[in-house]
């Protein structure tokens, strides 16, 4: 394969990204005269791009090893990250592996290894193990949200694995909120520290509702109606809450998605690209969403349950105002309960919320039975469904192409029509399923 990178403009381009924000230019003129780098900075501030890029401009297009290791907390973010490296349309192969995706799938991509490999402590530290693949030219890794890695758990994993690289030069550790102490077992000698928990602080305005306990839900269902045609996440503590709340909605005709860890990983993935693409505006969701989910255009939080913690409080607003833009906080009270110390008083009625509802358009997600592993493109899918489906510009929304399938989401008024009109299309040389994903 002939590697190809793309200049950083027109890298920047296909990120759909005018300019560079000050801390991805911080980073990269470090990047180059420090071994060790610690990235402070709160989510949605572009830590990911702010990496990814110095690290694609130091890749050796003539190694066919893995060179850089990203090591990360959660599924979803090492997805996330996979998905924007190849966004950029650099010609560098990457992998994503995690827990919950087959060891064998794994196994048969790494025997042609990635130039940047991507995955969850305990699955990297397994196939280290495993002698799946080469160590001896990765010269690069990223502990990205290693504050979230070591409060989980995984400690031992990220030891295992550091002790089994030799010939690491370069370390970048990232974290959205401020570091007690970094452990000795990292390996960080005179880090450079760049520090924008402050410089970057999103403008969210916290609003607390108060209600009663037995009213908790009804109240629920008039503040969504509020704010309806916005995309928003509402938080749970535990996965018994979802299961009883996405009960409830259901009974309201309120559409959603749901996300927690007991759901399996195809699920996860699904609910999250449908929540993207705007085939649902609302995810109900625990803890698990309030990391690794990258969705600018996330309006509001609903906290149903609180946190414990005020860390939990501060990532779960984190999904909303990101990338420069504003967001609102809503907190369910009981008024027989306390409220924490580290939530502002900001009480508010219902009767006071008043939210500007501009029409938004309906989408529904479509399923192909084909992705990248045959050869189809982005292109391929717009032309099918422009030409041959006769659906206008205007009608077709995101597209996802996974290794094996794709994503599609089209005006929800013409899904089922479009459907099955188009099942059973070819596409490149393979004649693939399509139909409404449910």
């Amino acid at each position: 394969m002939n590697i190809v990178v793309k200049n950083r403009s027109e890298i920047l381009s296909k990120l759909r990204i005018k300019r560079l924000n000050s801390l991805q230019e911080e980073v990269l003129k470090v990047f180059n005269i420090s071994e060790d780098i610690l990235i402070l900075s709160p989510t949605g501030t572009g830590k990911t791009l702010a990496y990814l890029l110095p690290i694609l401009e130091s890749l050796n297009p003539n190694c066919k090893y893995i060179q850089a290791l990203v090591v990360v907390p959660s599924r979803e973010l090492a997805i996330q990250i996979e998905q924007v490296f190849r966004t950029m349309g650099t010609g560098y192969k990457a992998i994503a592996i995690y827990g919950g995706r087959s060891g064998k799938k794994d196994r048969i991509d790494l025997q042609h290894p990635p130039a940047l490999l991507i995955g969850t402590p305990g699955r990297i530290a397994d196939h280290i193990e495993r002698e799946s693949f080469s160590v001896q030219s990765i010269s690069m890794l990223v502990l990205d949200e290693f504050d979230k890695s070591l409060e989980i758990g995984f400690e031992y994993e990220m030891k295992s694995i550091i002790w089994e690289l030799p010939h690491i030069d370069k370390k970048i550790l990232t974290s959205a909120t401020q570091l007690d102490k970094i452990p000795d077992f990292v390996g960080f000698r005179d880090p450079f520290i760049i520090n924008h928990l402050h410089q970057n602080k999103p403008e969210i305005s916290i609003k607390v509702i108060s209600t009663q306990k037995s009213e908790k839900l009804t109240a629920l269902i008039d503040l969504v109606q509020k704010l309806r045609n916005q995309k928003g996440v509402i938080f749970c503590n535990f996965k018994e809450s979802i299961s009883s709340v996405s009960e409830y909605l259901s009974n309201e005709n309120i559409s959603h998605e749901v996300f927690y860890g007991g759901l399996e990983q195809k699920d996860r993935e699904r609910a999250l690209i449908k929540f993207r693409n705007g085939s649902n505006n609302l995810l109900l969701a625990t803890d698990l969403a309030a990391r690794g989910i990258d969705i600018d255009d996330i309006n509001f939080i609903i906290h149903l349950e609180l946190p414990l913690k005020e860390q939990e409080f501060i990532h779960r607003n984190g999904r909303t105002a990101r990338m420069n833009e504003k967001g609102v906080v809503y907190i369910l009270h009981s008024e027989e309960l306390y409220l924490p110390d580290f939530i502002p008083s900001n009480y508010i009625s219902l009767e006071e919320i008043k939210v500007e509802n501009s029409e938004s358009k309906n989408f529904t997600t479509l399923f192909i039975s084909g992705g990248r592993r045959d050869k189809i493109s982005k292109g391929d899918i717009v032309g099918l469904f422009l030409k041959e489906g006769k659906l206008s510009q205007d009608d077709l929304g995101l597209i996802e192409l996974k290794q094996d399938c794709a994503f599609v989401a089209v005006a929800q008024a013409k899904a089922e029509k479009l459907a099955k009109l188009l099942n059973n299309s070819k596409l490149k040389k393979k004649k693939v399923r399509i139909k409404v994903l449910e």
